[in-house]
């Protein structure tokens, strides 16, 4: 299937469009690729966009961004300028916290709000970020650090050459981990689905059942097998898939 950009910001692999978007956004250290594979698994009726940041993919390129809250906004507007159709956003640990600014930044602008956000892998944003400073570690230290979270191969981690191409988008995303400050708001007028891996030890109970203060309609946890990234388990990731196409289909019933 031929892959169509929606320059700079989505690659999408829809032929047409469908009756809803679903915006997606990746973990620190992720690209558009990582959702390459859902637009089978959703079908037709749901157009994935990924949301491709600079530094990555087809914008290898580009200088990576470092600083959250610019990048938000950019990604808001590329959002708004689609063409109007109703739609979701999807986001992963730090693409959770993108796709939640996102909205955010959409409602103070007065534009159009998703009808459903969904947020993986990632503790509520109340609970704030432990600054680790990640991205300011030395080479060999940030490695050993990248290695602990278990989402780079080992083989991506041991290739001297492949790590100097992606260090510096590496060393922004977890530049942006650092940089999200949360803001108290009033709760968002849209659905809300948390998705979580029961083995993620950065994602506990209690820390997830705190976005239900973000939200007025607030959906509930939905658990998965595996870890921090469960989304890459084939199991987890029909599930998850058949999970968000039920939702948006009740949704688009109502």
């Amino acid at each position: 299937m031929t892959v169509l950009n929606t320059a700079p910001w989505m690659v999408r692999r829809a032929t047409q469009p469908g009756r809803m978007r679903l915006y997606c956004f990746a973990y620190a250290g992720g690209s558009a690729a990582v959702y390459a594979g859902w637009q089978n698994l959703l079908g037709p009726d749901i157009e994935v966009c990924a949301i491709q940041l600079p530094g990555r993919g087809g914008r290898i390129a580009e200088a990576p961004r470092r600083a959250l809250q610019p990048l938000v906004d950019e990604l808001a507007l590329a959002v708004a300028n689609q063409p109007a159709r109703p739609f979701a956003l999807f986001g992963h640990s730090l693409g959770a916290l993108m796709a939640f600014e996102v909205a955010q930044a959409l409602r103070l602008r007065r534009l159009p709000l998703p009808s459903h956000l969904f947020v993986s892998g990632c503790r509520a944003p109340s609970l704030g970020r432990e600054a680790k400073g990640l991205h300011l570690l030395p080479n060999r230290e940030f490695i050993e650090a990248l290695r602990g979270y278990n989402g780079t191969p080992a083989e991506v981690l041991g290739n001297a050459e492949l790590m100097a191409l992606v260090m510096p988008m590496l060393r922004a995303d977890f530049a942006l981990v650092d940089d999200f400050r949360y803001q108290r708001r009033p709760a968002l007028p849209v659905a809300l689905t948390v998705l979580a891996g029961r083995d993620d030890q950065a994602a506990t109970l209690d820390g997830i059942e705190n976005w239900a203060l973000e939200a007025d309609d607030f959906r509930g946890v939905q658990w998965f097998d595996g870890g921090h990234f469960f989304l890459h388990n084939a199991g987890a990731a029909i599930a998850i898939a058949d999970s968000i196409a039920r939702a948006l289909a009740v949704q688009r019933a109502a």
